[in-house]
This record gives C-alpha cells, sequence and structure tokens, in this order.
C-alpha cells in the first residue's frame, strides 16, 4: 500500500515545510539507504550528514533544521522517530492483515472457547482443554496454550509461544517467537536425609495484564502459589528470565539479558538496563532506572540512577568506578613511596650505628 502526502501528515500531525507535487510513498528505510518512494526520519543529529545525501522521497524532519538537502519532501514534527513509527505501524498492519480462521493443521480441544470467525489460529497451534481466546488473536504457527489458559482480546503470539496451564494474559499481548510463560519456577529443596534435591511444586500461574509486549526467548515463571504478574504495559526484551512470584509495576522497561530472581517487586515506571541481574525477595521502587550490568542485591529507593555491582547510586559508582581505573597507578606510586621510606629508614639506621659507635 501507498501513502499520499496528506495521508502522512495526518497520521504525524505534522506540516509540510516546502512545495511539493503530489506523491506517495511505498515503503520506510534510513536516511542512508532510502530510495526515491521510501520515506525516512531524522531523529538524530548524528545522522545529518546521511540526511543531506538521502536519496528519500520524504524525510519527518524535526522543527529549525540549520540546513536542507535539496529534491526531498519535508515533513516537520516534534517527535520525528515517533512519528515515523506511526508510519510504519501504517505499512505493518497493511503488510500484516488480519484474515481470521482456524487451520485445519491446527488441533483445537472441543472445550476451548474460541469463535473461528473471530481470531487466526495457524498450523501447528495447540489449544488445550478449556483454553478461552479472545476475539482478534492472532496464534502463530506452533504455538501452546494449555488447560484453562485465557487469552484476552487481540493478543498476537508469534510462533512456537508456549503458554503454559491456567496462565491469564489481558487485551493486546504482544509475544515473540520461542517465549514461554508459566514455565515452573525454579523451586528445588535439599532432603538432608536422602541426600537429594527434592521439587517444590510450583501451583501459581503467570498474569500478565493488557498491552505488555515480550521478547523473543524470554521466560516468566508461575508463581509457587498465587501470581506472577506482569502490570499493564509493561515492556519486556528478549532473553529475560523473570522468577516465580515477581510482580512487575505498570508502564516498566525490562532490556535484554536481564534476570530477576523469585519474589522480588518491581514498581511502575523502572526502567531495568541490558544484563542487569535483581536478588530475590527485594523491592525496587517506581521510576528507578538500573544502568546496564547493575546487580541489586538489597531493596532500592524509587526516582533514582543506579550502577554497579552491588548497585550504588550512579553518581557515587561513577566516582568508584573512576577511582578503580586509577588503582594500578596508585599501587606503582605506593611502591615506589615502600621503597624511598625504606631507602630513608636504611640511612637513619646507618647514621645512628655510626653515632653510637662514635
Amino acid at each position: 500500500m501507498n501513502l499520499s502526502l496528506d495521508e502522512i501528515v495526518g497520521l504525524t500531525g505534522g506540516k509540510i515545510l516546502n512545495p511539493a507535487p503530489e506523491i506517495s510513498v511505498s515503503g520506510v528505510a534510513t536516511l542512508a539507504e532510502a530510495c526515491p518512494g521510501e520515506i525516512s526520519f531524522l531523529g538524530n543529529e548524528k545522522y545529518f550528514k546521511d540526511f543531506l545525501g538521502t536519496k528519500a522521497s520524504v524525510v519527518l524532519v524535526p522543527p529549525s533544521l540549520p540546513e536542507y538537502p535539496e529534491n526531498v519532501i519535508f515533513v516537520e514534527v516534534e517527535n520525528p522517530s515517533l512519528a515515523f513509527n506511526a508510519i510504519v505501524g501504517f505499512f505493518m498492519k497493511a503488510a500484516n492483515d488480519f484474515t481470521p480462521g482456524v487451520s485445519p493443521a491446527a488441533m483445537v480441544d472441543p472445550t476451548a472457547r474460541l469463535n473461528p470467525d473471530k481470531v487466526r489460529i495457524a498450523p501447528g497451534v495447540v489449544i488445550e482443554a478449556g483454553a478461552e481466546i479472545g476475539d482478534g488473536c492472532d496464534i502463530g504457527p506452533g504455538c501452546v496454550i494449555g488447560k484453562s489458559a485465557v487469552l484476552g482480546e487481540k493478543c498476537k503470539l508469534h510462533p512456537n509461544v508456549v503458554v503454559r496451564e491456567r496462565c491469564v494474559l489481558g487485551k493486546e499481548v504482544v509475544i515473540q517467537p520461542g517465549a514461554v510463560i508459566g514455565s515452573d519456577g525454579f523451586g528445588f529443596l535439599l532432603n538432608k536425609e536422602t541426600g537429594r534435591y527434592e521439587t517444590v511444586d510450583q501451583v501459581g500461574i503467570v498474569v500478565i495484564e493488557d498491552n505488555v509486549d515480550i521478547g523473543a526467548n524470554t521466560t516468566i515463571d508461575r508463581a509457587r502459589f498465587g501470581r506472577t504478574i506482569i502490570g499493564e504495559g509493561t515492556k519486556i526484551d528478549n532473553l529475560v528470565q523473570i522468577g516465580h512470584n515477581v510482580v512487575v509495576g505498570k508502564h516498566t522497561v525490562i532490556v535484554s539479558q536481564c534476570g530477576i530472581a523469585g519474589s522480588t517487586h518491581i514498581g511502575d515506571y523502572v526502567t531495568v538496563a541490558a544484563q542487569g541481574g535483581i536478588a530475590g525477595h527485594l523491592k525496587i521502587g517506581d521510576k528507578a532506572v538500573l544502568a546496564a550490568r547493575t546487580g541489586v542485591m538489597s531493596d532500592l529507593e524509587g526516582g533514582k540512577v543506579y550502577w554497579g555491582s552491588p548497585a550504588s547510586l550512579f553518581t557515587d559508582a561513577r566516582r568508584q568506578y573512576a577511582a578503580i581505573r586509577k588503582l594500578p597507578e596508585a599501587m606503582k606510586e605506593m611502591a615506589n613511596l615502600k621503597k624511598q621510606a625504606e631507602e630513608i629508614k636504611a640511612l637513619i639506621d646507618q647514621a645512628m650505628a655510626e653515632q653510637s659507635g662514635n
């Protein structure tokens, strides 16, 4: 599908800066890779050189640029990146036009509740007894929906997602390929009499609230009892592990390769950057920010930025890191001072010996 200039303005809320013929665009691309007939955006000043040389037909730009290339139509918006996302969404929707139906190659238990005229079930999907699938759900090839699991309206499950028994998804949840919702929590107790670990039954569920996005190969463990909860609007990246009975608040962001141990509570609007690790039974306050590779071993107050392992306030951690980088030089200097002190002591001892001899 193509977009006209009027439609671009309508989607982005922008305004056309330069006189332009009536054209349409058929795709999106980066400034450097765009060809005629495509639209791009300038969202970061470090790409200004690419902007000046772009071959895109239309570029979304922020206000008051110092220079503009020729032969390009400019649509001014307050936030080019956000506006470009609306354009991408248009093309994504066109490319993924929803056609309802249940594939004959899917296995749907007769007791599962769904409207075949309002869902799309791909080949290889298994929907077990008592599961409930909301209208508008799109379940990709190879997905497994466990017994009595519930999916709200307009959920999108990409291929090979597993939603285990009794887990609950809200409306418009998007789950990328390979993610597992409701796997058993890591529960084992050492039996001192036998010397063996015994499995602790995990009888709780996972609840995913509305508008949550979950990345590829992410795993969210079911509660030992009760619920593991992912709050409304939260965005979870690829390769994240969330343990049993964890509660994640609303509109929180958890980036790739993070691990969150069991029974930890994370507040609303928290950011956990890549490879963060959080120990169990902790509380992270609202709007806290954990920088990349932060290791959390105690409760953290909300509204502050943390870094390091164990986590410290970012300003303190930065000073500590700077001091650590200076340690080799400081040790060398200390060794020189020690050598000088030993030489001075030797001279003093010699002088005292000579004075005693006299």
